[in-house]
């Protein structure tokens, strides 16, 4: 059967793909026909994705992407790509008063440098191809930015300037590159946000008509930027709202 957002032939690499967004991107990618490649830091979790995904051929490398041992080893091992899901990343919810280089660093290594150095090492070392689609995981936390989200914000804000640059210096290769820019999506990265009692968890849910996304809705957007249907989309951002920056 035709269908322009088959995966079919494609080899894909997913970081972050031990749990939430990139768990559930993993395993949608595998039913539409991908060869997966996940990276991830949690052992257990990581096998139970890979032991999850549809059809055969898929490759799991574990390690910390904020490590130039391990990017040296997944960039080397790795087979061609046809794509790439930069999903492994942090929040943060410390206050402005409070901020410190630690708390700063944590969140910049795995949300912007590991992803740009990442990418960076993928092409010198020649494995992402011609026509290869390359998707950052956004958000619209740099946009609508609330109390706590200081660092995180920044953070996402930097990584959406790379993707622009990285979209306009590969087009000549007709690589793609876009970015994912969701609200709040139902993963237990809630349950982390120290800085938000349940009360206000539940009244910030009202906020949004369509409810909280679900990874699913994430990675159903991942597929699209991944298949061919995109192919004549970069330097692009996908807004996922839930309707909640209509009025």
């Amino acid at each position: 059967m035709y269908n322009p957002f088959s995966l079919a032939g494609k080899t894909i690499l997913v970081t972050g793909a031990s749990s939430g967004i990139g768990r559930t991107t993993a395993m949608e990618c595998s039913k539409m026909g991908a060869t997966l490649v996940l990276s991830g830091r949690d052992k257990a979790r990581l096998e139970d994705t890979f032991s999850s995904l549809e059809g055969r051929g898929h490759h799991m490398f574990l390690g910390d992407l904020t490590k130039e041992n391990f990017l040296g080893i997944l960039t080397t091992e790795i087979p061609m790509l046809e794509g790439v899901f930069f999903c492994a990343g942090v929040s943060d919810t410390t206050l402005t008063k409070f901020l410190d280089k630690e708390k700063i660093d944590r969140v910049f290594d795995i949300n912007v440098y590991s992803p740009m150095l990442l990418t960076k090492l993928l092409l010198k070392a020649k494995k992402i191809k011609s026509g290869a689609s390359l998707v950052y995981m956004g958000s619209m936390g740099a946009e609508e930015v609330t109390k706590g989200l200081g660092i995180y914000a920044a953070s996402k804000s930097a990584l959406h300037s790379f993707m622009k640059a990285v979209a306009n210096e590969l087009i000549c290769r007709k690589i793609r590159a876009n970015s994912i820019m969701p609200m709040m999506i139902q993963t237990n990265l809630i349950d982390t946000l120290e800085s938000l009692s349940q009360e206000e968890i539940e009244r910030d849910k009202a906020k949004y008509p369509l409810g909280y996304g679900a990874p699913e809705d994430v990675a159903y957007a991942a597929i699209f930027l991944l298949s061919d249907a995109s192919r004549w989309i970069t330097g692009c951002s996908i807004r996922m709202d839930g309707g909640s920056t209509l009025s």
